[in-house]
């Protein structure tokens, strides 16, 4: 008779462990999305300190894909659009009144699958964040991206 606690399994494939390495419930773990939104406000907090006050009505929004329509004849996207040729990363949605009347703030709108296909590691990640939330910043402040980072590539 074997005691469970001593009984080994078989790897009958040799790939490891499998599933999840951390509980769903502690602090550490964290999904693609939660990640990806932590990294969105670690490139916007620098941003937002330098420009604490321009940016205090100024709403931050993450997003999955798109959701626009931009037609095939559109060879120059607008400016409130960041985008890598065709394909929008973020952009400026300026504040208007829903459909009920109320008014709403403006908000930077950042495209979570494109930049994610975009970027290998987390360093690319945040290094496309800075650049699209930099671009994006500026033109809600009508200011060109170099004031906020000199180092900006248009």
């Amino acid at each position: 008779m074997t005691d469970m606690h001593s009984r080994t399994f078989r790897d009958r494939h040799g790939r490891g462990l499998r599933g999840t390495l951390l509980p769903t419930d502690v602090p550490r773990h964290a999904t693609r999305r939660k990640a990806f939104d932590r990294a969105v406000l670690e490139a916007y907090g620098p941003i937002y300190g330098m420009y604490r006050r321009e940016l205090g009505n100024l709403d931050i929004a993450v997003d999955t894909v798109p959701r626009m329509r931009l037609g095939a004849e559109q060879s120059v996207l607008p400016d409130e659009i960041t985008a890598d040729g065709p394909v929008p990363l973020g952009r400026v949605i300026p504040p208007a009144v829903d459909s009920r009347g109320n008014p709403t703030r403006a908000r930077i709108v950042i495209f979570r699958m494109p930049i994610a296909q975009r970027a290998s590691s987390p360093a690319e990640r945040h290094e496309l964040l800075t650049q699209v939330i930099t671009s994006l910043v500026a033109n809600y402040l009508n200011i060109d991206p170099r004031d906020i980072d000199p180092g900006f590539q248009l």
